[in-house]
């Protein structure tokens, strides 16, 4: 089996119970339905919302449901002016979504999520060899790398090789990589022919022929900027060190500063989020804007920046870390952005993060917060990214409590989020940051 996005999905659906005929599977940019969309670290999202429309209006595929924009763009817009629960969105479309309603019911990654694909100790059983083709920049990256951590953890013998590098959800698929990711000229030799290295591996497993001349370790990336491949035992063995980084209450300028030195002096920066006002104060989209560009915008939260690198570095992995935060309610999503400011002005994405706190230790168990405690908050679920980074740039961070018409919103009432509304929004949210929070940034020296 091979093909992209729900089709990768749909193979390793497959391999939950695998077939003695079904000699290999070859998943492109694989989503997981509990995972990616509609649901990202416990938090709903509507970026793929007329999907249900696409493939349940008839017995083929409802094209017009699912290119039309002006509709679902709306719909994003009227469901947050309106201030009405998450579980009510399809009643502002004037259309049920059943398959949405249905989810909703499983906020938890419960036993609804676990059986779409194998789970657990069923990674164990699943020994045919496996290829995985994903992009930095691909929003469902995470699943990927979800499958192959499981299946390695649980199979230690498993065959299963990953190839990564600068490419969003349909470049991973295609067969000529485009030149142009959202303002990134990729390297030259990050180009390849998907399909083509797809059938290559056919060949290797079914025919006894050579194995694609990429796959020369379990993980095979692309390291932007140095326009040279890399290849690694494990994600864990795409880097030697580990920064670390802490969210300073210390400004320099207009901005934060971003320092290895951990504070001696214990503080924080609060943030009011005031879920009432959807005029002024929508905060971060999940989604960057851009992978290069030339300006960030953050209109409620906080920018840390980092003194100019020395040396080069090069960073390769999943950027992780633990926000240390107090809220005066009972929840709240997170989100943060990690960018290189370069020295010609530029800025770099080098991945994202939103999530729910209260599924941040366990995404099966929910675990609400005590006001007025001061919490850790793990950052996991952020995307592999491998990034030479040039002597002279600056490590950027954003942070902010997410707030947008793209993504349910988290009034912090301890209730389920999809009942929450904008009634439960007559107290703002009240955050304070404590400066000993810190990310930890992988990198190969």
């Amino acid at each position: 089996m091979f093909g992209g996005s729900y089709e990768g999905f749909a193979q390793w659906a497959a391999v939950k119970h695998v077939h003695p005929a079904l000699k290999t599977i070859v998943p492109w940019a694989a989503v997981h339905p509990g995972l990616v969309l509609p649901m990202s670290n416990n938090v709903f999202q509507n970026a793929n919302y007329q999907w249900a429309f696409y493939v349940t209006d008839n017995k083929y595929l409802d094209d017009k449901a699912n290119s039309d924009q002006e509709r679902w763009n709306r719909l994003n817009s009227l469901w947050y002016q309106s201030g009405k629960p998450y579980r009510d969105i399809d009643k502002v479309d004037g259309v049920p979504n059943t398959v949405l309603q249905r989810q909703l019911l499983h906020p938890a990654f419960d036993r609804y999520w676990q059986a779409m694909t194998p789970y657990q100790s069923e990674f164990a059983h699943i020994h045919i060899p496996v290829l995985q083709i994903t992009g930095y920049f691909d929003p469902a990256q995470v699943a990927a790398a979800y499958y192959l951590a499981e299946h390695y953890k649980y199979n230690k013998e498993a065959e299963h090789y990953l190839i990564i590098g600068p490419y969003d959800h349909f470049g991973a698929q295609a067969a000529e990589k485009p030149t142009f990711v959202n303002g990134y000229a990729i390297d030259p030799v990050a180009g390849f022919n998907t399909p083509e290295i797809t059938y290559q591996w056919f060949d290797y497993v079914m025919r006894g022929g050579k194995k694609p001349d990429i796959l020369q370790d379990k993980i095979n990336f692309e390291v932007m900027g140095a326009n040279l491949w890399r290849h690694a035992p494990s994600v864990k063995g795409m880097s030697n060190q580990a920064l670390t980084l802490y969210l300073s209450n210390e400004k320099s300028g207009a901005d934060y500063d971003l320092t290895p030195q951990k504070p001696t002096t214990l503080g924080f920066l609060g943030q009011t989020v005031d879920f009432s006002d959807r005029a002024t104060t929508a905060t971060n989209n999940l989604y960057p804007a851009g992978v290069e560009v030339r300006t960030l915008h953050l209109e409620n939260g906080f920018t840390f920046i980092g003194e100019p690198l020395r040396d080069p570095i090069t960073i390769n992995g999943a950027i992780g870390g633990v926000i240390r935060a107090s809220i005066n309610k009972r929840d709240m999503d997170v989100t943060l952005a990690f960018y290189e400011l370069t020295p010609d002005g530029d800025y770099f994405n080098l991945g994202y993060y939103v999530g729910r706190a209260s599924f941040s230790h366990d995404r099966a168990v929910r675990h609400l917060l005590e006001p007025g405690r001061i919490e850790s908050i793990p950052i996991l679920g952020t995307p592999l990214v491998s990034r030479q980074i040039r002597k002279g740039s600056r490590l950027l961070v954003q942070l902010t409590v997410n707030k947008n018409e793209f993504d349910q919103l988290n009034y912090g009432s301890g209730k389920d989020v999809s009942d929450g509304s904008i009634a439960d929004a007559k107290v703002p949210l009240q955050v304070h940051w404590q400066n000993d929070s810190y990310i930890t940034v992988p990198i190969w020296k």
